[in-house]
């Protein structure tokens, strides 16, 4: 669990991580090198799950010797499929990392939205539904390795 007070925003407790894999994890359907350092990391204080639609059909496989809970969703409505799952795990107990269009919902469902613009992009959509915009999955990563950085950035 990471639980943070941040003035303002509110008091957060965290027990899930839950992540976009494709343009947020990985680049071309490779995971982004020190990822799975960062994530091995994380998972001593939080259950993570992948939840992807998996465009290059390499998630499972990038995750075979890891922690990590991977959900590939059906083809069709895959930002309700995701906003699904994180409302099954716990809107006020989650925190979603992710960059395209099909992610805004689980976004804005989440305690705690974060956005990350790499070589993909991101659609203005997760952009506008994220509480945080960061320019790397790794500095997404670090945030939730040290907290108090969350408050530096979200209080107000």
């Amino acid at each position: 669990m990471i639980e943070v007070d941040i003035p303002d925003f509110g008091f957060l407790r965290l027990t899930h991580l839950v992540l976009d894999y494709n343009g947020t994890l990985a680049f071309d359907g490779r995971l982004i090198r020190g990822v799975a350092d960062k994530l091995d990391s994380l998972a001593e204080h939080l259950d993570i799950h992948i939840i992807t639609a998996d465009t290059f059909g390499s998630a499972r496989r990038a995750f075979t010797s890891s922690p990590c809970t991977v959900h590939v969703l059906p083809p069709g409505s895959e930002a309700e499929g995701k906003a699904v799952y994180v409302r099954r795990l716990g809107c006020p107990s989650s925190v979603c990392i992710g960059n395209g269009r099909n992610d805004h919902l689980m976004l804005r469902e989440a305690a705690l939205g974060i956005a990350v613009l790499q070589q993909e992009g991101a659609a203005s959509q997760a952009l506008l539904a994220a509480d945080i915009v960061i320019p790397d999955i790794i500095a997404a990563l670090g945030l939730l390795l040290r907290p108090r950085r969350l408050a530096a950035t979200l209080r107000s």
